[in-house]
């Protein structure tokens, strides 16, 4: 078998043997075997069909109106049977269909979202593109063809076999050099099905690879589709329309000219396979005709041989009629095992960037012997080291580019491009506050509590701090579910997010820019109120405006190293400010 096809079964392996050993392999098991065994009755029941077409063209060659009715009357039985078989066939393959979905989806979307993959994943070299086509189409797909493609080949396969014998004896012989070859019917449907397999395969293979960059060129301008909706307001701001015309342009024109690419292969395959599926109607009659002229069979024999070699010949050629709905299958195994191996080299190296340590609760948050990269290969800053006591607060300052936020990343455990020391203090709650607060498409009071359930603090807790951060207009919209991060301001997100740290009250509290769209007397009145609500909580912040460094006890700047240094930057402690004022209305 060649290496392609091994490395493609143990992918598919890979992908299907999970659910199969799962929780629920004993439901869904038995759920298969019921559906496996409909496919048999169905192969049965055409089985009976046609012999049933035996005997009522029989009776049409002999004009016997008593048979002629009495088979209407089978076929009616036979057609009932068969339609009650085929509903519920498909009924429960939808049932399992969705079982099966539902399961690999919780799976991949916890392995998406444990360990920050979903922000790491954007680092790692590989087919890695649109995540979230593959969590919810690419499954949805593989699912849905891995039954189907699998279920019809055993449905195949036992047609196959079921027909092959009755075609064998229905056959007649036929002489090749003086040999008495038997089965003459069953070995022309087998010639028939496999020059017509070749042919598909020669002809159709490309489509595997186009189907693959199909899928993604489709993701990629529904995903800039999606850009343009979230960020409408500052694009029309910008009046960037044209810009973002010729971006989607762009995107688009890679769907188009693929699709041209499928487009032209798919019709060389129709050329083929609709004059193959033409041809196989009347094949068996050309095949069959002389025995029928000799009289060595009657009409109904000639009707029942051609049934049958039409069931053997559809079987073989399963490859052939599958084979476009193969192509998108391969395409999307491979797009879901190059997804699936991207978060196990995630997981595998979950330790990359600082080495994080637990120490007890109460002592210094302390990084040490820090170094921090970026995905270029380029360094920021070597050797670095700071202690956020606990209740301290500290700023860091220094020019953009230089790292600050970088750094955070670090301490979160976001940026695989740093190494060094990180001590945390167990079980104390770190929270971030970016320039732009997470603000989900929910109600204003789980926007408000996230990533905590609002419930735990109670609806008076969440009016008080909002009213605390000058959000009190907002108090009675609480319930009301919008899209948040498109109605509020930039200004009433930052202040939104400082109500949040004051009502989660986390033990460290990281501050990236987190009032850099409110003014100056905002700004002030926010940190005096969260010094005030917080004094045992330590801070660290990056703010480029000097005045905050009042309401800091330390503050630490990336300096310039110096030409000869490692890095560009390195860490200066800077001269302690003035206290803080006194905290003012928000």
């Amino acid at each position: 078998m060649p290496a392609t096809k091994r490395r493609f079964l143990s992918d598919l392996w890979t992908l299907t043997k999970p659910y199969w050993q799962s929780e629920e392999r004993l439901k869904s098991g038995l759920l298969l075997a019921v559906i496996i065994g409909m496919s048999l009755g169905i192969v049965y029941l055409n089985v009976l069909f046609n012999e049933w077409n035996n005997l009522f063209y029989n009776s049409l060659q002999e004009k016997d109106t008593d048979a002629f009715f009495r088979l209407f009357g089978r076929f009616a039985i036979l057609a009932t049977m068969f339609i009650i078989v085929a509903v519920y066939q498909i009924y429960l393959r939808q049932m399992l269909q969705i079982r099966w979905r539902r399961w690999l989806t919780a799976r991949y979307a916890k392995r998406w979202l444990d360990n920050q993959a979903y922000y790491r994943i954007r680092f790692e070299e590989g087919l890695t593109d649109n995540p979230d086509q593959r969590i919810s189409e690419d499954i949805n797909g593989f699912v849905q063809q891995t039954l189907s493609l699998t279920l019809g080949f055993l449905e195949s396969v036992v047609s196959l076999v079921s027909f092959s014998v009755i075609l064998w004896n229905l056959s007649g012989d036929i002489h090749i050099l003086d040999i008495q070859v038997p089965g003459s019917m069953l070995w022309a449907a087998v010639l028939y099905a496999g020059f017509g397999s070749f042919l598909t395969h020669y002809i159709g293979h490309p489509l595997i690879r186009l189907n693959f960059f199909q899928q993604r060129y489709e993701a990629d301008f529904r995903y800039t589709l999606v850009r343009v909706r979230e960020n409408a307001e500052a694009i029309a701001l910008y009046g960037g329309e044209g810009q973002e015309a010729r971006g989607l342009g762009s995107r688009f024109a890679n769907v188009v000219t693929n699709w041209w690419a499928i487009m032209r292969r798919q019709k060389r395959l129709t050329w083929f396979s609709a004059g193959y599926s033409q041809a196989a109607v009347i094949f068996p009659f050309l095949v069959a005709a002389p025995r029928y002229f000799s009289g060595a069979i009657q009409l109904g024999g000639l009707m029942q041989t051609v049934s049958a070699f039409s069931h053997v010949q559809s079987s073989l050629s399963w490859f052939i009629d599958a084979y476009t709905r193969l192509a998108e299958w391969r395409a999307t195994v491979d797009r879901l095992t190059g997804f699936s191996s991207a978060l196990s080299d995630l997981e595998a190296h979950r330790h990359d960037g600082l080495t994080r340590r637990e120490v007890p609760a109460g002592q210094d948050l302390a990084l040490a012997g820090v170094r921090l990269g970026l995905p270029d290969g380029r360094v920021l800053l070597t050797d670095a080291s700071l202690t956020l006591p606990p209740g301290a607060r500290v700023m860091l300052a220094g020019p953009a580019g230089s790292g600050k936020s970088t750094l955070f990343r670090a301490i979160g455990g976001l940026w695989p491009f740093a190494a060094g020391d990180l001590a945390l203090p167990a079980g104390e709650r770190v929270l971030f506050l970016p320039q732009r607060p997470y603000l989900p498409i929910a109600t204003l009071a789980a926007a408000l509590a996230y990533p905590d359930a609002p419930e735990a603090y109670g609806e008076k807790r969440l009016a008080e701090a909002l009213a605390d951060c000058g959000l009190g207009h907002l108090a009675p919209q609480l319930g009301e579910e919008r899209h948040w991060s498109q109605e509020l301001s930039a200004g009433e997100q930052q202040r939104l997010g400082f109500a949040r740290a004051i009502l989660l009250a986390p033990r460290w509290l990281f501050c990236d820019e987190a009032t850099s769209a409110l003014d100056e007397a905002s700004e002030k009145a926010l940190y005096a109120l969260l010094v005030s609500r917080l004094p045992d909580t330590g801070i660290l912040s990056i703010a480029h405006r000097p005045a905050l460094a009042a309401f800091h006890q330390r503050v630490v700047r990336f300096a310039p190293a110096g030409p000869d240094a490692a890095a560009p930057y390195r860490l200066d402690e800077a001269p302690v400010p003035a206290a803080a004022p006194e905290p003012q209305p928000a």
